[in-house]
């Protein structure tokens, strides 16, 4: 298993050459970190009316899917279509779904743009079972409610995007977020996570005794290809 480090608030001024040279003898000045890049996770809360309103139409919807299926077996997943967004029940949820997306859109300064949930979908996991490393092609933005969740089934991964990161894989004093190549973030009872769909993430094994149930969604401009395809440079700007 790839080395983890907990959720962590990054500091902003670096630690002055700790352990490399003695006090008074650097020949360095003040030293910055200048941070470029950052994959981001979009975390948010539910207001506690509204986790207790998506939870019951979560729990009757899944009800009503699975009422022809058997129970779900330790080490067993299940996973709904796609399509649970045009269901009535999921109405509360997906309107907090589209509420946290247009903040996190309003945050990384994008112009209004329509965009659409192109899937949404319920993922069961009985104790024993986990999800492997994937992400979300197609799509801008991706994340996932957490309807049900409990000790040892309270996590998920966010992988390193970089394909670089394991050519030089030096030992470490410490596991920072600066130097991991994971980072694992802890959730709750709605829990809302918003992430760009190509930062991969995986899921490790349901280690609580009841099972793990989350939804799933994606999002995508609505009119990608008429509005945003076109490439960015002007007509009169010549090629190198």
């Amino acid at each position: 298993m790839s080395n983890s480090v907990k959720t962590v608030h990054t500091r902003e001024k670096s630690r002055e050459n700790e352990g490399m040279v003695k006090k008074g003898t650097s020949t360095l000045e003040e030293a910055e970190i200048l941070r470029m890049f950052p994959s981001f996770v979009w975390k948010t809360q539910l207001k506690q009316d509204i986790i207790k309103r998506v939870s019951q139409d979560v729990v009757s919807a899944l009800e009503l899917l699975r009422q022809a299926k058997p129970g779900l077996e330790s080490s067993l997943s299940w996973q709904s279509d796609h399509d649970l967004y045009q269901s009535e029940r999921f109405g509360q949820l997906r309107s907090s779904i589209q509420e946290a997306v247009t903040k996190v859109f309003e945050f990384l300064k994008i112009a209004d743009t329509p965009f659409v949930m192109t899937g949404l979908w319920a993922n069961m996991n009985a104790p024993g079972s986990s999800h492997k490393m994937h992400n979300h092609p197609n799509n801008v933005l991706s994340g996932v409610y957490y309807a049900q969740t409990g000790k040892g089934a309270d996590t998920i991964n966010f992988h390193d995007p970089r394909p670089q990161k394991d050519v030089i894989k030096p030992p470490v004093t410490e596991l920072t977020a600066d130097n991991t190549d994971q980072v694992v973030v802890t959730v709750n009872d709605g829990t809302l996570l918003v992430f760009p769909s190509w930062l991969s993430h995986s899921v490790d094994t349901n280690r609580s005794h009841q099972t793990r149930i989350s939804i799933s969604f994606n999002i995508m401009f609505s009119q990608y290809a008429e509005t945003l395809s076109q490439p960015l440079w002007s007509v009169n700007t010549r090629m190198a």
